[in-house]
């Protein structure tokens, strides 16, 4: 099975950067691809942009799962993570949001790595008498949970 969690942002290059970082997970370089379809007239020039000195489209990114290969259609077998700009801003709660669990059994060190990151840490949750969590929020203000 494939899937593919889409993220609507501003910035989709930052964030792209920065849940890379946070799952460990690699960040899609499609500079080849764009500099054919540049060439061949079929992306405008102002719909690519230059990122980390590669060019990327201007209103996507996409992360993948390191150990995901590529099925025919270019599309991972595992997870993808794809970041795209939309106009609005993000006015309430997520009605969707992840949840990291991390290998290590230090989660505030994984939380100050994250905050490091750019994360903000917003409050934390307690449900039953053992399972506890902190809800944060990536740099665009989308909560995610630390368990």
């Amino acid at each position: 099975m494939n899937f593919q969690v889409v993220v609507d942002c501003a910035d989709p290059h930052r964030l792209a950067a920065f849940w890379s970082a946070a799952l460990g997970w690699d960040i899609e370089h499609h500079d080849d691809f764009i500099k054919q379809l540049l060439a061949s007239g079929q992306l405008p020039e102002d719909k690519a942009i230059e990122v980390d000195g590669r060019l990327v489209f201007k209103t996507a990114a996409a992360i993948r799962d390191p150990e995901a290969s590529m099925s025919g259609r270019n599309q991972p077998l595992r997870g993808r993570m794809l970041f795209q700009t939309v106009p609005e801003t993000k006015s309430t709660k997520n009605r969707v949001h992840l949840d990291l669990y991390f290998e290590t059994e230090d989660r505030d060190a994984e939380i100050e790595r994250l905050t490091g990151l750019g994360a903000r840490r917003l409050w934390e949750g307690k449900q039953g008498p053992v399972h506890t969590w902190v809800t944060m929020a990536d740099p665009e203000g989308n909560e995610f949970c630390v368990s």
